[in-house]
């Protein structure tokens, strides 16, 4: 077995400006829009398309998307100014700050919270 996790998927009721905020703090993720249908968005490393990790989507029922309290999506980077990009570059875009860039438990961590309130963390070992 390559890897413990398949992707990573969470809910959105605006798939069409969660597509927006997401392009924009993937770009120093390096992972763009793989695939796109009317109910979900599947972002991938630009160098393998065909893996993807992360889906924005519709909830299959119908019923509104929630975030899960104490639920959190965390992307490892290679480098501290990665993780203040994508904490700025979500701010930018609409998302609120749930943690400003810092060393936390050793390692370097920020949190954003995306328009749906989706709790997403970019860090790097230090």
């Amino acid at each position: 077995m390559k890897k413990l996790f398949g992707f990573v998927m969470v809910g959105t009721n605006d798939l069409v400006t969660s597509a927006k905020f997401y392009d924009a703090i993937f770009v120093p993720l390096n992972l763009i829009q793989a695939i796109a249908t009317e109910k979900y968005i599947g972002y991938a490393q630009k160098n393998n398309l065909k893996d993807i990790e992360f889906y924005i989507t519709k909830p299959s029922n119908k019923e509104p998307s929630t975030y899960g309290n104490g639920t959190q999506i965390s992307f490892l980077v290679e480098s501290k100014k990665k993780v203040d990009e994508f904490h700025a570059i979500g701010l930018k875009n609409g998302g609120t700050n749930e943690g400003l860039p810092g060393i936390r438990s050793g390692d370097y961590f920020a949190y954003v919270r995306d328009l749906d309130g989706n709790k997403i963390c970019a860090y790097t070992i230090i």
